[in-house]
This record gives structure tokens, sequence and C-alpha cells, in this order.
């Protein structure tokens, strides 16, 4: 028989009796809806452990120091790191390099009037920082040259007014009024590090009055990222060589003597993608540095995550497994009313392999139809859940954090294009295995006591 006979005596068979085919197909839509949903709610919270994570600090971001005290001796220099960059999975790597044990003050406005004395001050390659995931609120990373640096998002807000008394030389951040929403107004600095230079002072150290200064311009405004650094909120932010510059000067001044090949206190790694992340740490490892990530944290997390999934998806296949009962139990019912015509079929000449064709082709038909309106309805209960969810969250005692939180995690229940496709697929499996015993069963009749059947 051909393809298109073969499908139209599927389609009139099902049509015979058509309460039990539906409800049949009803008993696969729930099945598939099963799985489907349960499956979605254990991705939806993978969605969530993975953004509540993100928000503590990059997935794929490895922290390297060294094992020992002596960064010299430690290893963290340029050639480890370019080892480190030349290791499969790795995207950018940059050495971090801090003023230890140095005080640098920093002034800005005319004659010097607003002073910082506790900024962080952060050397890294400034070519390497879009890629490592450091973000501008203004400005650009193309704009910078030496010479310049990049400030934290409140990074004027760590100055103080010298000719303002003591306790109310300073702005406070937090001081503010509040708009229209409730929302807490930032009031204005007292200048706009994109328009004011900014002077770098370091001191001898000694009794003497010698000490270096050097100023800078400001290429850009970083955003907020503690994961990042608190470089990136109230510091700022320079590149290697303009800080080796500086530290160096005042080395000179204070009579040290100035190690250029001095190693790097620690350094950032950046890995392509999160699966690579627990390898390239291990080679680090290997390599005698002490690393940290959030691969410890978020390994566990994953791991009971997916015990999750699997547990609802079990759930939901038990429903799926019923409805392959009802599949077998309606094909046997059919064979039963049909065995006359398949002993007719058989009498004609119809190949063995046709008659279970036909049957199999009935059974697939049950899944494919069962599993397509599953997972349409199966879209339709997630947006719903989603709305719930998101209006509990919203009405809940956070206010706007909880519905901006589903917002970032895609909702309770996510069913990604995948799942979709599996389940449909999933069910004409069903469907088929369903009914191969009951095809079996029918190609065994023999035609004579076929027809002879009443």
């Amino acid at each position: 028989m051909k393809i298109k006979d073969l499908i139209m005596v599927c389609l009139q068979n099902l049509s015979r009796h058509k309460a039990r085919t539906m409800l049949t197909v009803l008993g696969v839509i729930i099945g598939c809806c099963s799985v489907v949903i349960m499956v979605s709610i254990g991705i939806g919270m993978r969605k969530a452990q993975e953004s509540a994570l993100a928000q503590m600090g990059d997935l794929t971001i490895i922290n390297v120091y060294s094992a020992g005290k002596n960064t010299k001796k430690s290893g963290i220099n340029d050639k480890a790191l370019k080892k480190i960059k030349d290791m499969k999975g790795v995207e950018a790597v940059t050495p971090k390099l801090t003023a230890e044990n140095v005080s640098i003050q920093l002034f800005a406005g005319k004659n010097n009037r607003y002073r910082s004395a506790s900024a962080q001050v952060t050397g890294i390659d400034i070519k390497e920082a879009e890629t490592m995931g450091y973000k501008l609120k203004e400005g650009s990373f193309d704009q910078w040259k030496p010479g310049k640096i990049f400030a934290g998002q409140y990074f004027a807000y760590g100055f103080e007014d010298t000719k303002r008394p003591e306790g109310k030389n300073m702005v406070d951040m937090y001081g503010g009024d509040y708009d229209a929403s409730g929302m807490p107004v930032v009031p204005p600095a007292y200048f706009d590090p994109m328009k004011i230079t900014v002077t770098a002072e370091l001191e001898s150290g000694r009794d003497d009055d010698k000490k270096i200064t050097k100023k800078f311009e400001t290429a850009g405004i970083l955003k907020e990222d503690y994961g990042k650094g608190e470089e990136t909120v109230m510091g700022l932010v320079m590149s290697l060589s303009d800080l080796k510059d500086l530290l160096e000067q005042q080395a000179r001044i204070s009579g040290k003597k100035v190690e250029r090949n001095k190693g790097y206190t620690n350094a950032v790694v950046k890995v392509q993608d999160i699966k690579n992340v627990a390898e390239v740490e291990r080679q680090i490892k290997k390599m005698g540095f002490r690393t940290s990530s959030m691969e410890s944290i978020r390994k566990p997390m994953e791991r009971d995550a997916r015990q999750k999934q699997m547990m609802f998806a079990g759930i939901g296949a038990v429903s799926l497994f019923v409805a392959a009962l009802g599949i077998t139990n309606t094909m046997i019912m059919s064979i039963s009313e049909r065995t006359r015509e398949i002993g007719v079929m058989k009498s004609l000449g119809c190949f063995v392999r046709d008659i279970r064709k036909i049957f199999l082709m009935e059974a697939g038909c049950i899944g494919f139809a069962g599993g397509l309106a599953g997972v349409v309805f199966s879209f339709g209960i997630s947006a719903l859940m989603n709305l719930a969810a998101g209006q509990a969250a919203m009405s809940s005692e956070f206010g706007g954090f909880g519905g901006e939180m589903m917002e970032q995690t895609s909702g309770l229940s996510v069913i990604p294009w995948w799942l979709a496709v599996f389940a449909i697929l999933f069910s004409v499996l069903i469907g088929i295995g369903a009914g191969y015993y009951p095809a079996s069963k029918a190609v065994e009749i023999p035609a004579l006591e076929a027809i002879k059947h009443e």
C-alpha cells in the first residue's frame, strides 16, 4: 500500500469511534502536559538559581591568587599568565595590581579642594576590560589612552570638601529625597569625574616632604559591580603601566629598591563557557596557584536542581504511562472489532507488513495528536503559572523586587523549544510502542478464522 492509502485508512479507522479516540487522545494530552510542566518547573528552578548566582558574580570568572606571601616567587607573572591564556576555553586574562602598603591620596577640583584618602586604586589590562565584563555608564573603553582612568560609579561620593567643617564636608549619597514612586533620589556629588582632572599623590612614607603627583583624565564611569571589585563602586581603575609607574616612583623617593619583575597580587581569568570553568580551574591549580570562582557554589546547586527536575519528570511520566495503557486498550478493542476486516485484507493479498503499519500508524497518530495538543496546553498553563507567580511576587512584602526577580529568571515555568519538540516526539514513540503489541496480535490472526469471525 502507498503511504497516502495508509494515511487515508488510518484516519477513517480513527474517525469510526470518535468518542473513544478523543478520550484516548485526552489521556495522552494529560500525560504530555504533566511531563512538560513538571520538567519546565525544574528548568525554571535551575534558571532562577543561575540568575541568583549571576547577581553574586560572573559565573565564568576565575580569580587566581599566589600560593605564598612573596608575589615575586609566587609565579603570577606575565609568563604564567600567557600560559593560562593559551589554555583551552580561556577567553581573556588580566592581572590585577593594587597599591599594597602604599597610601595614595586623590584630589580633585580647583586648588585640590576635594580630597579622598580611601579610594581603592586598581591596575588592570584595559584592553581586556570589556571582555572581562566591566561595564560603563558613561564614556567608552575605546577612548582610553595612557594617563586616563575609569572611575567607579560612586567615585565622587568618596571625596570630602577641605573648605567645609568636619562632619559636614561630604555628600551623603543616601541622604536624598524620594521620588513620586517612593524610590530614593541620590543627591549630586561635589563634582562630575568626567569633567574634572583627578590628581594622585603618593608620599615617601618617611619624615621628609618628598612626594610625587600625577594628573589623570577620566575616560569613563564604571557601572557598579561588586563581583568585579570595590574599584567599580568608589574606587578607580587605571592601566597596569600607569600604576606600575606610580609605584616605582614612590619606591624611589622612599629609598626602596625598584623591583620591575615583581609578580602581581592576583589575576582574573575569563572563561568562554560556564562548562569549561571546572577544567580551567583544575589546570590553574595544577600550576600551583590558589583559585576561587562561583563553580564551588554552582555545582551543588545544579546537581540539586537536576535531581528535582528528574523527580518532576518521573511524576509526569507516570501520567504518560497511564496514557500508553489507554492507547494499548483502544488498539486491542479496535482489533477485536475489526477481526473480520483484517481477514478480508489478508484474503485480498494485503501484505502483513501493511496491516502492521496501519495499526502502528493509528497508534502513532493518537500519540502525535495528544502530544501536539499537550504542548499547546502546556504553554498556556505555563503562562498562567508565571502570571500568577509574578502577581504573587509583586504583592509580597518586597513589592516590585519580587516581580523584577521573576522577570530576570524568565518565570516559574520555562518551556524551551527543545522540550516542546521532545514532548511531541516522545508522545509519538509512546503511541507506537503502545500499539506494537496490538499490531503484532492483528497480523497473527489467520485469514480464514478472521473471515469467519462475527
